[in-house]
């Protein structure tokens, strides 16, 4: 039981994931990003070893549609699986299993697909899609968060939400944000909270790493 968004900027080239659930610990499971290659999202009896190997097939050059056709013929049980992905050129495809036990539905936007299960009503994704097109003003992270928000505003799921997760990629080989939320009331709110707090950081974290003898001694 699970929403979500995937986009990729075409200005920074950044692919990023925003993603809540009503289940524990959702951002170690569903999302998968990496930068250059897309974004990959695998929900409903979540078979967590298609979110790297959905990022391996669009890494060898095939297609959002491509790479979500192969996870289908690979999958042992396709038909419980709610798959989504985005590729290098922001053409996206999704799937959802005809055997999915709960209401379920996608949309497919320019640069943005949504894909949700055990949703209130099928317009989830097609508002959370409408939500990040219209908010073209707003920085690219702050719209996956409105996009969350936007899904809970138009129904949700069918029962509270528990964990969410902003994870983004941007020229490098590690994630620039990987924020999460594992079980908490209003995991939304707490996820925007994070956010709010690690922007401010997160040019310090990606110096650490390439250039930390320019970080002064009294920075940790």
């Amino acid at each position: 039981m699970t929403f979500s968004l995937i986009a990729r900027d075409p200005g920074t080239g950044m692919f990023g994931i925003g993603i809540t659930t009503s289940s524990i610990a959702v951002g170690n499971r569903c999302p998968w990003v990496r930068a250059g290659v897309g974004a990959v999202t695998t929900q409903s009896r979540t078979d967590i070893r298609l979110g790297s190997r959905g990022l391996d097939l669009l890494e060898s050059g095939l297609s959002a549609q491509q790479t979500v056709d192969q996870l289908v013929v690979e999958s042992e049980f396709p038909e419980r699986r709610q798959l989504a992905a985005i590729d290098r050129n922001g053409n996206v495809a999704y799937y959802c299993g005809p055997n999915i036990t709960t209401l379920n539905s996608g949309f497919a936007g320019k640069n943005c697909v949504s894909t949700g299960n055990g949703l209130d009503n099928t317009e989830v994704p097609r508002k959370m899609v409408a939500y990040f097109e219209a908010a073209s003003d707003v920085p690219f992270i702050a719209r996956l968060l409105g996009a969350i928000d936007a899904g809970i505003a138009a129904g949700g799921e069918y029962g509270p939400v528990k964990a969410a997760a902003l994870l983004v990629a941007h020229e490098h080989e590690w994630p620039l944000v990987d924020l999460r939320v594992d079980y908490e009331d209003e995991p939304e709110k707490k996820l925007r909270e994070l956010w709010n707090l690690y922007e401010p950081q997160v040019e310090h974290y990606v110096t650490q790493v390439l250039r930390p003898n320019e970080i002064p001694a009294s920075r940790f």
